[in-house]
């Protein structure tokens, strides 16, 4: 007599099956969200670039503007003694 098959019980079997889909779905969407961090990391590492780049040149025009600006004063205060000194001819 030839042994019996018992019934398969293949309830948890599709249960493992649905469980693997969806961690493989999750899978899925976490990369899919990494992806999208990355490309926003490299966004913003391009805007801070571009950041330090014009804060460089807001710290080079304030230099100048200083510089410029004691220029000014000096060129001020030699036409002052000029103008001193033409008072002084009595022409």
């Amino acid at each position: 007599m030839a042994p019996t098959a018992s019934p398969v019980d293949v309830q948890p079997i599709d249960r493992l099956e649905e469980k693997v889909r969806q961690l493989v779905g999750i899978i899925d969407t976490l990369r899919a969200d990494r992806a999208k961090a990355l490309d926003e990391v490299a966004r913003l590492e391009r805007e801070l670039g571009a950041a330090k780049n014009r804060l460089g040149e807001a710290a080079g025009a304030a230099a100048e503007l200083t510089t410029l600006r004691e220029e000014r004063e000096l060129i001020r205060t030699r036409v002052v003694q000029m103008i001193s000194q033409i008072d002084k001819l009595n022409l």
